[in-house]
């Protein structure tokens, strides 16, 4: 690992399963973090088992936890159990996703593990936060979107939620928080000489996603209707309008200078420039002339226009295109399988400080060595 990368010389230890957790020890990986990932004994983390896998490597486990070495260790047998105190005391991060209340129980909870060591950096994410009427329940990404009120505000022509594109909850509101915590909190200690007790909420934090929802409710005293907000799907200049052959358009036209060239180039009549109080006309009359013509008509129209508005792409056509940063990917090796690459993530964040171009090992789980694995 370079020297010269930002995280170079920090020491993370990484107890979290599954995604938020592991995708951010990754970030923290590849900006020259050394991380140890400990899993229970046999299966390892869940995320091993899971498909598409390429021999008997889950590809996706590979993405999420290349460049880390994994342990096999039972939380629950004392003498392991000390050993990773014995770890947490050399550690600068350590990273949980426990319910709340599980860590304590272990023995490895932050009062513990800051016993051995005042300088820890502890972030425990979890599913409802640390506290409340929700606090011990199971929970995935959906569950958290659904609890946060976020689901419900974006529906579908018939009212009913969407399934999201994305795990959004688990990496808007789980993982980015948390790597922006643990660096704020590696800058304090380094200061002070203390580390903290990070609490990453996923449903808290995902009202960072609905900032406007807030300020509307300040300004007018209510919350955002499905369908009815400019942006959750009231406006014409804010929608996806089906194509001729089944594709769609996506208009995000929002300013005036925008929507007066689109209104122009598409041949809306001008008494729509201004939709004010015609809304829902304007949407059907702008739905009906994107619908009279098939994408690549409107791709090969739109792509020349400044207009904030342009053809969903499948991800073949954006990796095509070079919208998805596959130029400098990861290749990540499993013993026994060919190297498979992918692209570093997130792909475009400050390459210059980045780990990048290097072959990384897909980490097998090996027993925990009686010597400090960052000896």
């Amino acid at each position: 690992m370079s020297a010269t990368l930002p995280l170079a010389g920090v020491k993370v230890l990484d107890l979290s399963t599954l995604l938020p957790g592991p995708l951010a020890t990754l970030m923290l990986a590849e900006a020259g973090a050394d991380v140890v990932k400990l899993e229970r004994p046999g299966r390892g983390d869940e995320m091993r088992s899971y498909e598409p896998k390429f021999g008997e490597a889950s590809a996706n486990y590979a993405v999420l936890n290349r460049g880390k070495r994994a342990f096999a260790v039972d939380f629950k047998d004392p003498v392991q159990r000390d050993r990773v105190l014995e770890l947490a005391a050399e550690a600068d991060v350590v990273m949980e996703q426990f319910r709340p209340g599980v860590a304590d129980r272990l023995g490895l909870g932050y009062e513990a593990m800051r016993a051995r060591n005042p300088r820890v950096v502890y972030c425990s994410i979890t599913g409802y936060g640390p506290t409340g009427p929700k606090a011990s329940h199971a929970g995935h990404d959906l569950n958290y979107l659904a609890s946060s009120g976020l689901l419900g505000v974006v529906t579908d022509s018939t009212g009913s939620p969407n399934l999201p594109v994305s795990v959004l909850a688990d990496i808007a509101a789980g993982t980015y928080p948390a790597v922006v915590n643990v660096l704020l909190a590696l800058r304090t200690a380094e200061r002070t000489g203390s580390g903290t007790h990070l609490q990453i909420s996923m449903t808290h934090n995902l009202q960072t996603l609905a900032y406007g929802y807030v300020a509307a409710h300040q300004a007018g005293g209510a919350w955002p209707r499905p369908g009815a907000e400019q942006l959750t799907g009231g406006s014409p200049r804010y929608q996806i309008y089906p194509t001729a052959d089944g594709r769609h358009v996506a208009c995000a036209a929002l300013e005036q200078k925008f929507w007066d060239r689109l209104v122009e180039i598409v041949g809306l009549e001008d008494k729509f420039h201004d939709d004010a109080g015609q809304e829902q006309a304007v949407i059907a009359a702008l739905g009906s002339v994107f619908e009279a013509h098939p994408a690549q008509h409107w791709r090969d129209l739109l792509d020349g226009e400044d207009v904030c508005t342009v053809v969903v792409n499948t991800w073949d056509e954006a990796v095509g295109a070079g919208l998805v940063d596959v130029d400098a990917p990861e290749r990540v090796s499993q013993p026994g399988n060919p190297a498979v690459s992918f692209p570093t993530l997130p792909s475009s964040l400050a390459p210059d400080l980045r780990s990048t171009g290097t072959t990384k090992a897909y980490p097998a789980l090996a027993p925990l060595p009686a010597t400090s694995p960052w000896a």
